[in-house]
């Protein structure tokens, strides 16, 4: 139970990744996290179009957000095989290895997807634009300072969340106890 559990943390922690990163690249925003369908505004993206997003995501350094998917899907079918025969660990470890550097490349569709669904959310001239941004001064700072200052952010609304929780169980437990319930 505890490893099924620990599988499904790891997982949900590089969807997480994936959400953020793609949130930082400008590709999801609340209604793609929420897996809804595509802005009205989207259209099919030029050759070109798709071309200067994949710059523009390069730039931002979006391969790197992607990376971890690949090895959290081949660390978890791991984990399910070494569920069937601990014995089998060294084994497993071994081609899991292996498999992540054969992999590796995979990420280069992910990418590439990216890029067709960012370019057609812009116009060419709108990722001419962009791509002038992230090759300034500001937008080089933008993209080394915004993982940091989401990250930042994130483990701020932890902390809240942390505090939070601890308001909603005394007023549960409150009024739990009016109710007649002892908690």
């Amino acid at each position: 139970m505890f490893v099924r559990y620990s599988i499904h943390r790891a997982a949900a922690r590089y969807v997480l990744a994936a959400i953020i990163g793609l949130s930082i690249a400008g590709i999801a925003g609340p209604a793609g996290a929420q897996g809804a369908a595509p802005a009205a505004t989207a259209h099919e993206p030029s050759p070109a179009a798709v071309l200067l997003a994949r710059q523009i995501l390069d730039l931002k350094h979006v391969q790197s957000v992607f990376q971890p998917l690949v090895r959290g899907v081949i660390i978890k079918t791991r984990d399910m095989y070494m569920q069937t025969n601990f014995m089998w660990s060294k084994d497993l470890n071994e081609v899991a290895a292996d498999m992540e550097k054969e992999y590796e490349p995979r990420v280069n569709e992910l990418m590439d997807d990216a890029a067709r669904i960012y370019a057609s959310h812009f116009t060419e001239q709108e990722l001419k634009q962009l791509l002038t941004l992230y090759q300034s001064p500001l937008g080089q700072k933008i993209v080394e300072e915004e993982p940091k200052a989401l990250e930042e952010s994130m483990a701020e609304a932890g902390a809240w969340a942390d505090v939070f929780s601890h308001d909603v169980i005394e007023k549960m437990r409150e009024e739990m106890k009016k109710r007649g319930h002892d908690m």
